[in-house]
């Protein structure tokens, strides 16, 4: 019998077959932009840098939809200890075949001064396909996410995480925005990158479901009648990966420093096991699917400055508050997964976020192609 199909039930169409994965295992996904040191501009380049990386390297370095980006993928790891020290190799080693051709790398959730009419559309036919059935938009000017993966064992536990992570979206959004600068100026937004990616169908705050099979359903239905070629072109905030036996977390804008990024890991990771072992979030909030999607909103917006709805006290409340309390809780969650140390980094990036480091190094430089060339200077940092 398919994973996730009860008795009398018909079988699972072959892509929804869960793959079933070690509990709270991990990996992460992070979308890096291309760079011409000279300008600090976009280059539009990733078929000569797929071309001219090592064979060993081309399982972990993949494209996306803009010629201007590439994917870091790493392995499956247990700890956020291994999963950062992946990463930092990889962006060492995608930094050396880099600057072989004369260019460099950073990671944000946008590149500042970018503008539309400069993107081109990686060749390989998803993207063309993409392209073909989003038109114009998906020339807009280029988004850059983190995706962190959580092992899930069995399908019906993950639709649960699936659910209660929803509520958790805003607060890993406000506390990751890296994205203040749109089109050469400030845009207002912590994560400018959220409202423009939002733009694309099947994006932002998805909606709660009873079961896997009724997930199932309804993602098979628009396979079967031919509007979705598969699964992966459903682009929430969150989803489940059957394929890899995950839940997926997609809300969080790319972070600049590895130890953003491992802090960010570790937070989603020990949210996971506060979930599924001991169901931290209420009823409540977790079907509450118009204050979870003003939550997103706002927290894209105000990034750590944030006021969340609170429904148990139908107020607005900081989210500073509402992150203290989830990593108290979380605390006895990150021992068990051996991630305390990065769990407790997690305030520091909350005292300092992407969005306000790069207005602040705006306003120091005078100039956002030296706050770019600042992003590079901290790609290995």
């Amino acid at each position: 019998m398919a994973a996730g199909v009860g008795p009398g039930a018909a079988a699972a169409p072959g892509w929804a077959e869960w793959q079933s994965s070690e509990p709270y295992t991990l990996g992460v996904e992070e979308e890096v932009m291309l760079l011409k040191p000279g300008d600090w501009g976009l280059a539009q380049r990733i078929a000569d840098v797929l071309d001219a990386l090592p064979e060993g390297m081309r399982t972990y370095v993949g494209a996306e939809t803009h010629a201007s980006a590439i994917e870091l993928q790493t392995d499956p790891h247990g700890t956020v200890r291994e999963t950062a020290a992946q990463l930092r190799r990889l962006r060492s080693d995608v930094a050396g075949g880099l600057e072989r051709l004369e260019l460099t790398a950073a990671a944000a959730g946008t590149h500042a001064t970018a503008v539309w009419s400069e993107t081109e559309i990686t060749p390989a036919e998803r993207y063309r396909q993409i392209h073909r059935t989003m038109r114009e938009l998906a020339a807009r000017e280029p988004t850059y996410a983190l995706h962190v993966h959580v092992g899930v064992r069995h399908p019906e536990r993950a639709i649960d995480l699936y659910n209660r992570m929803r509520a958790h979206l805003p607060t890993l959004l406000a506390l990751s925005g890296n994205s203040p600068y749109w089109q050469g100026r400030d845009a207002g937004f912590a994560s400018t990158r959220t409202v423009l990616w939002h733009a694309f169908p099947r994006t932002g705050m998805p909606r709660r479901w009873l079961a896997y099979d009724e997930w199932v359903e309804a993602v098979d239905l628009q396979i079967r009648a031919g509007a979705l070629p598969e699964p992966t072109f459903l682009w929430w905030d969150v989803r489940p990966q059957p394929r890899h036996g995950t839940v997926e977390v997609r809300v969080m804008d790319a972070q600049t420093r590895v130890e953003d990024t491992a802090a960010l890991v570790a937070l989603v990771q020990s949210i996971a096991r506060l979930e599924l072992e001991e169901g931290y979030v209420s009823g409540t909030i977790v079907g509450a699917e118009e204050v979870l999607a003003e939550n997103r909103f706002i927290a894209a917006r105000d990034g750590m400055r944030a006021q969340l709805i609170d429904t148990t006290q139908e107020r607005l409340r900081p989210v500073g508050d509402v992150l203290e309390d989830l990593l108290q809780a979380a605390a006895p969650h990150a021992e068990a997964l051996g991630c305390a140390d990065a769990l407790a980094d997690v305030r520091r990036l909350a005292a300092d976020p992407g969005a306000e480091r790069q207005r602040r190094e705006a306003a120091q430089r005078g100039d956002l192609s030296e706050t770019v060339a600042a992003l590079a200077g901290q790609f290995l940092a």
